[in-house]
């Protein structure tokens, strides 16, 4: 049975889970879903092809290793969340979505090579609304607002944030650079460090750096915030459901499996682009002409009742997969254009005798939130996003401790 749907002369959609999987490793499709964003994704890793695609995966690879992941878990990440989280705690109350991306944006900006002046509270909601804006950009394709008034914004926004952050964490990264009193081992471990130590290799100017740079700001923290709201979202209507088995949620793996169905669920972003650079045959024996677009729709993939089972659509955390099949379905993409940070997002599926497990932070943050209580705030219930056809929420407010009856 085929899920392919031809909605145009130039357009094929594909929803099964295994035509995505085969998809996204045809080398001769190329990512075509951000062009329209190309005022903040032109020249990004994302957005690349070929060997140009490869050149800077491989440069930028060289952060995202799970050595990495798992000293960031073990110190950086745990500073983070203590940072973000104790005040609203101790509040008693908070909007997860706020929560979410400040927590993130604070990661998010040390990995992308964002240096925080103050480190003080309003400049993370300044790098986050520069973030918002760029994801806004990012993803003009789902906009149900003037695609030209986007633009415009998010134009304006880079300028202020080239100006304000990305100027002086350039300066200061080339300055390091032409040191020769600073040691390698003390430059930044960061991508924008990454791309002036190698941007001749990688033949590139600035104004890709600045744009690459911002791509990581807003691709970091709104999928991983997102995510984070989503997993509170699904965990505690499981709760409420399943008051027998809540208990679970005290096991860090448990919490971890939560999360990876959650990420199936609810993908960042619902569907991929490619556009046939070359005629290509799937391996069904399919003929996608050279020109033609391909639609990969992630959300109805990561559902396929073949692959998933016939409850597909609904949360279980003890979901069981075949093999082969990652518990989150195609959320993190795959082939060449797979998240370089999914193990910074949601960590690694355990396996045994395995010593170099990572949780992820998303995990980590929820854990964190259940070890305090948290629980809906009857008197504000969750809302939507409304100017995206994206599954996102636009607030989320929860109340910690225990309710008094």
């Amino acid at each position: 049975m085929t899920g392919t749907n031809i909605l145009d002369d130039s357009t094929v959609t594909l929803t099964r889970y295994q035509e995505l999987w085969d998809a996204f490793r045809q080398r001769e499709l190329r990512q075509g879903l951000y062009t329209a964003g190309g005022v903040v994704m032109r020249d990004t890793l994302l957005d690349l092809h070929g060997s140009d695609h490869q050149l800077r995966r491989r440069v930028e690879n060289r952060l995202f290793r799970r050595g990495t992941f798992r000293t960031w878990e073990a110190d950086l990440v745990p500073e983070i969340i203590d940072e973000a989280f104790t005040p609203v705690i101790a509040r008693g109350a908070a909007d997860l979505v706020l929560l979410g991306t400040r927590t993130v944006m604070n990661l998010t900006a040390k990995v992308a090579g964002v240096d925080r002046v103050t480190g003080s509270v309003r400049e993370t909601d300044a790098l986050q609304e520069f973030a918002t804006k760029f994801s806004e950009g990012a993803t003009l394709i789902h906009t149900t607002r003037d695609p030209d008034v986007v633009r415009a914004e998010v134009s304006e926004a880079l300028g202020r944030f080239d100006e304000m952050f990305f100027t002086p964490s350039y300066e200061r990264r080339t300055a390091l650079l032409a040191d020769p009193a600073v040691a390698e081992e003390e430059y930044p471990k960061d991508v924008l460090m990454a791309l002036i130590r190698n941007h001749e290799e990688l033949r590139i100017d600035r104004d890709v750096m600045l744009r690459e740079v911002a791509f990581y700001l807003q691709a970091g923290s709104h999928s991983t915030a997102n995510a984070f709201t989503h997993s509170v979202d699904e965990i505690l209507r499981w709760a409420e459901r399943h008051p027998d088995r809540a208990h679970r949620l005290d096991d860090d793996l448990f919490v971890q499996r939560c999360v990876h169905e959650v990420l199936r669920l609810h993908p960042a972003s619902p569907e991929a682009r490619r556009q046939a650079v070359t005629e290509v045959t799937l391996r069904d024996g399919r003929s996608i002409p050279a020109g033609t677009f391909v639609r990969m729709d992630i959300k109805a993939a990561n559902a396929d009742p073949e692959v998933f089972g016939a409850d597909a659509a609904a949360f279980d955390p003890d979901r069981t997969v075949p093999s082969g099949v990652q518990p989150w379905g195609h959320t993190f993409g795959g082939g060449m254009h797979a998240c370089i940070g999914m193990e910074l997002d949601g960590g690694t599926v355990p396996k045994e005798g395995e010593a170099e497990h990572v949780l992820g932070t998303v995990p980590l943050m929820v854990r964190e939130l259940l070890r305090h209580g948290v629980r809906l705030d009857p008197a504000n219930p969750p809302v939507k996003e409304s100017h995206s056809s994206r599954d996102h929420f636009g607030s989320y407010p929860v109340l910690f401790g225990r309710e008094v009856s």
